[in-house]
């Protein structure tokens, strides 16, 4: 995956001993990749672009933290790349307001990812959003399980349901309008270290790496003793192996 050959928005000018993007740099010479100091942060949110998705709030939150970030104290927030990925019937008319009303400190790019890349790309983000706000109520983004699953912390817009899946202060936050994610934009994308969004990293991270969250402890000890409890039968007393 190569996305500033694609993507303007991860682009940026070579330096002579070092390769870079708008994120990472690498000396030609050898060495690890490392952040770029003044690189922008990476936000990601993934849709169907149905009206499930209320991303007007997104872009009201992005106007209120391009206004702060003027302000007296803007060295404090960085840039932000806002990656949106998905294909849609609402996307068209999307891309078409952002392009006619930029906002200052802002880039969006609207990328279709391969399969592989979709995953790359929430591992390499610094904060997943989720606008989801589901018609029944009942049910839970996956884009969400997605982006846990990269040990990638997440905003959620809060239903009556979600508090199941996102957890304050834990895997992430939840809002319930533009001023209350732009404040969680503050505080956990700020060019001052920002200890929870570490906190919540490391207990993703943790979460990935436990063998009880994989799928075949989950499907044995949770899913299966209630399907056998429908059928009438005895619950699977077996250990995984």
């Amino acid at each position: 995956m190569d996305l500033a050959k694609e993507y303007e928005a991860f682009r940026s000018a070579g330096e002579e001993r070092v390769e870079c993007t708008r994120f990472t740099r690498k000396p030609r010479n050898g060495g690890s990749v490392e952040w770029r100091i003044d690189r922008p942060k990476l936000v990601i949110s993934s849709t169907s672009w149905t009206e499930d998705d209320n991303f007007e709030m997104l872009v009201d939150a992005l106007k209120l933290y391009s206004e702060a970030k003027k302000g007296e104290n803007n060295s404090t927030w960085p840039d932000i790349v806002c990656a949106v990925t998905g294909k849609g019937p609402l996307r068209a008319q999307f891309e078409r307001d952002i392009t006619a009303n930029p906002i200052e400190h802002v880039e969006f790019l609207l990328p279709w990812l391969e399969p592989e890349d979709y995953p790359r790309i929430l591992a390499s983000a610094d904060l997943g959003v989720c606008l989801h706000d589901s018609s029944s109520g009942l049910d839970l983004p996956m884009k969400v399980v997605d982006m846990f699953g990269c040990a990638l912390p997440v905003c959620a817009l809060y239903y009556q349901c979600i508090r199941e899946l996102v957890r304050d202060h834990e895997n992430g936050l939840i809002f319930e309008n533009a001023s209350q994610l732009c404040a969680q934009l503050q505080q956990l994308l700020s060019n001052e270290r920002s200890f929870l969004l570490e906190k919540m990293q490391q207990k993703l991270h943790m979460k990935a790496r436990s063998p009880s969250n994989r799928w075949h402890h989950q499907w044995t000890q949770v899913v299966l003793p209630i399907l056998n409890g429908l059928n009438g039968h005895e619950p699977d007393a077996k250990k995984d192996s």
